[in-house]
């Protein structure tokens, strides 16, 4: 197969940019444990640790929108890789909690680039009508990252040291990011580039400001800033303590749980997301599935002992019906005109990285509300966290309600 400058050449490469941001985004969660007896992690390092990641995505989200704009993907995602590298080669050095934050911010940094590519190049090689499905199969594969830091990670950390995971995890950015420069352009063959050199930085930065003006863009991003974030929170930060301070189960029993929510999220991905245009509607498929990982969050938040088979069922129903922000990052996306795709994906994204961001820090200081014992945070501590993800997920979806539901099918 002809990879090079093809459609398949693009997917692979960006499945595989997917993939590592995806790792590093969840390689917490099964680990969490052992990183706060190693490192003497507070609540609110932990939390922090988890977030900091997308703080990061949002700190560079600007310059990265304009740098897509001016130099193009393919470029930006090369340059910008090399900070994940250094980041997960200082994570693997951390001797305290700053250092660990530190690591992870500059990883959070090198892929901050990563699924904004996604979306921008999905806009110039597909179709309109075809980018939320197209969207949803890359980040499907990009689930295999989630779960190689599920069972994968447990196994790989209790035989060598989640040390010498994080080392070895540098040299696969490496590889990965040379794979995607000779295999991805920016551009379908035979269309002329597109770029933005001639504006000034000033121009640049409006554009910015037009995309936050656009009818309807912000409604959008509400719900874009909880929607993932709550996914994240629970898979890539709570679920590996909960299992462990609530049921018991040791590293390899989490990273199966987690392995398990993660095949979720991939099923949900592939069932889910095409209803958008089955139904011919976004935003009726966005509310539903919001709606419906409300419902799971309450019961979760309403049960004082759930039995584990229980426990277990609703994380990983939750993980499945999770899986529309795809369909969101196509509203946005159809809101945005053709110049400002690229910092209309950085804007979106900023969106969304807030959120995921500011709900592990909110959620960590929650858990800090409580005593922690040898055995770790009592069950209260994690039904208050879930209530509050509930409560911010409807909130979000509430603002979003109001948007204009743009058709897939007008899209083609």
């Amino acid at each position: 197969m002809h990879l090079k400058g093809t459609r398949a050449g693009l997917l692979a490469g960006l499945g595989l940019i997917a993939i590592v941001s995806q790792f590093y985004r969840s390689s917490l969660g099964v680990i969490a444990p052992e990183l706060v007896r190693d490192l003497s992690l507070s609540p609110q390092a932990l939390g922090l640790a988890g977030g900091v990641f997308f703080l990061a995505l949002g700190t560079v989200q600007v310059p990265v929108g304009m740098s897509f704009d001016r130099i193009g993907p393919r470029r930006t995602v090369a340059w910008i890789s090399v900070f994940a590298v250094a980041g997960a080669l200082w994570m693997s050095l951390a001797r305290t909690g700053p250092e660990l934050i530190a690591g992870r911010f500059l990883v959070g940094v090198g892929c901050a680039a990563s699924f904004m590519s996604v979306v921008l190049l999905m806009v110039r090689w597909y179709p309109g009508d075809r980018i939320a499905t197209m969207y949803a199969r890359v980040f499907a594969v990009s689930q295999v990252g989630n779960l190689m830091a599920a069972t994968p990670m447990a196994w790989m950390s209790e035989a060598y040291g989640w040390r010498a995971v994080f080392a070895g995890s540098a040299a696969v950015v490496v590889g990965v990011t040379l794979f995607f420069v000779w295999a991805v352009r920016d551009q379908p063959p035979g269309q002329p580039p597109v770029s933005a050199r001639g504006e000034s930085l000033s121009q640049a930065l409006r554009g910015f400001v037009e995309v936050f003006r656009l009818p309807g863009w912000r409604r959008v991003v509400a719900v874009h800033m909880v929607a993932y974030a709550t996914l994240a929170t629970i898979l890539g930060l709570w679920a590996g303590p909960y299992l462990h301070d609530v049921h018991g189960l040791d590293a390899v029993g989490r990273g199966h749980v987690i392995l398990a929510m993660s095949c979720a999220q991939v099923a949900g991905m592939l069932w889910l997301v095409p209803l958008e245009r089955r139904f011919d509607t976004r935003k009726g498929v966005i509310l539903v599935a919001g709606c419906g990982v409300i419902a799971i969050l309450l019961t979760l938040a309403a049960l004082s002992d759930p039995p584990l088979w229980l426990a277990v069922t609703l994380l990983v129903a939750l993980c499945g019906v999770s899986t529309y922000s795809p369909i969101i990052i196509a509203h946005a996306a159809s809101l945005t005109p053709a110049p400002l795709l690229g910092r209309g994906s950085a804007a979106a994204n900023l969106g969304q990285v807030a959120g995921s961001f500011l709900l592990p820090v909110i959620t960590g200081a929650i858990a800090g509300l409580f005593v922690r014992t040898e055995a770790g945070y009592p069950p209260q501590a994690y039904r208050w966290i879930f209530l509050f993800m509930a409560a911010a997920l409807a909130a979000g979806l509430a603002v979003y309600s109001k948007a204009r539901d743009l058709k897939p099918g007008r899209a083609a």
